[in-house]
């Protein structure tokens, strides 16, 4: 049963979840004036046991409300799905998405421009969902800067001395480029009809 500090610490963990980040117990001490680590960590755990939040053991950022939940993502622009463009990244607009992979690194959404990624399902004109990390896996649809300036939404590959940009549309070819940064990782695609 919550009782008024328990609701607090739920709420701030909501708030931090609505802006896509998973707070620490020191931050949940801070923001809620509470005195001391290990009676932040009962609240914490008292709404574990309730299911109203989870964690991934003792790591630092991996409190998260339980099952899916409304996460409100930033708009930061669009990236092209075809050759690379200028990378804007003005916040545009928020998004509520309902996100059921559970990630504690912040999210981010892009507007996508092309055609190169219609065989992953990827249509001009969709929306999205990226996990900002700085590194993917062989395979994974990433969100790539070429050139320090130029992002693109492609399949990415790691191969000698080289990366390879790969478009999922069997009429576009491949950018091959000696240096790219990884701004994230493709997550969910959003489309409305």
């Amino acid at each position: 049963m919550m009782n008024e500090k328990h609701r607090a610490v739920y709420n701030y963990i909501k708030q931090c979840a609505d802006e896509g980040v998973a707070p620490t117990v020191r931050e949940i001490c801070e923001e809620l004036d509470i005195k001391s680590t290990s009676t932040a960590q009962r609240y914490v755990e008292a709404l574990e046991n309730e299911g109203l939040i989870e964690k991934a053991g003792n790591k630092n950022r991996t409190i998260r409300l339980a099952g899916p939940v409304a996460t409100r993502i930033p708009v930061v622009g669009k990236v092209t799905a075809g050759q690379p463009i200028t990378a804007i990244e003005d916040i545009t607009d928020y998004i509520n998405v309902q996100i059921d992979r559970r990630t504690t690194r912040p999210l981010f959404a892009l507007n996508i421009e092309g055609e190169s990624m219609i065989n992953a399902g990827i249509l001009d004109g969709d929306i999205v969902i990226v996990e900002k990390t700085s590194t993917v896996r062989n395979g994974e649809i990433a969100i790539c800067l070429v050139d320090g300036e130029d992002a693109t939404c492609k399949r990415f590959y790691k191969e000698d001395g080289h990366y390879r940009l790969q478009p999922e549309n069997d009429s576009m070819a491949p950018i091959i480029v000696n240096d790219c940064e990884i701004l994230g990782r493709v997550i969910t695609v959003i489309r409305y009809l």
